[in-house]
């Protein structure tokens, strides 16, 4: 089954059309979605989860349609901004996540294990660093083991390592079966991801491995090949 299947779809925002009919799917490994700020990104990834409003079209998500109740359980979601509370510890914010999720609270500790914050989890998160928040939402977002991930631009003012660490937690994520939708503005995070949907102005300029991409627009580089395809259309 593909994880996502997006058919005809149509967003409009204050009068603006950012998504045009817009067709693609996200398949199992590790996607990147990458453009430049503006070209409907984070529209998309809200439509995939279920709340953006839509004008048209289908997106279906697990089989089902987005935003249904029964994926309530099986769908992580990170936002730029961090979804958790600034005036409780990290153990406090994920112990009341596990309990709306009704999740048992061995998850606890494993998600916090798995974002490399177990020496912060008494720590409040409003004192936490900001990658370290942002580390501290993608933990809330794994409790429950979820089918499909979805980050938006979840490495954003991240260091080199930490994104490096992150990227490597993708693909274990990826690896144990977890299809990881992550978006980006960063070209070079490109060559990372298993799939890549380049996207302007609301629609797909390319949906292809990295290596593909490169290698029918003649490009060294994804950021070339993502330019030449912008000079080409």
């Amino acid at each position: 089954m593909t994880p996502v299947e997006v058919r005809a779809l149509v967003v409009r925002r204050g009068g603006r059309t950012v998504l045009d009919h817009l067709d693609v799917d996200v398949h199992a490994g590790v996607t990147g979605l990458l453009g430049p700020s503006g070209s409907g990104k984070s529209t998309l990834l809200r439509a995939i989860v279920g709340v953006q409003r839509v004008h048209g079209g289908e997106v279906r998500v697990l089989g089902a349609p987005a935003g249904s109740k029964e994926l309530r359980h099986r769908v992580g979601y990170v936002t730029q901004a961090a979804s958790v509370y600034d005036d409780l510890t990290l153990e406090e914010n994920l112990r009341f996540f596990a309990r709306v999720l009704g999740v048992g609270r061995a998850e606890v500790a494993r998600v916090v294990d798995a974002v490399d914050l177990s020496p912060e989890r008494r720590r409040v998160v409003g004192r936490m660093s900001g990658g370290q928040r942002s580390r501290a939402s993608l933990a809330v977002a794994l409790l429950g083991s979820p089918d499909l991930l979805v980050l938006d631009e979840p490495t954003v003012g991240l260091d080199p390592v930490l994104r490096r660490d992150l990227w490597a937690l993708f693909h274990r994520l990826a690896d144990a079966g977890t299809a990881v939708l992550v978006s980006s503005h960063v070209m070079d995070e490109a060559e990372r991801c298993d799939r890549l949907l380049l996207m302007r102005e609301g629609g797909i300029l390319a949906d292809d491995t990295p290596a593909a991409i490169k290698a029918t627009a003649g490009a060294g580089d994804v950021e070339t090949a993502f330019l030449k395809l912008v000079e080409g259309r």
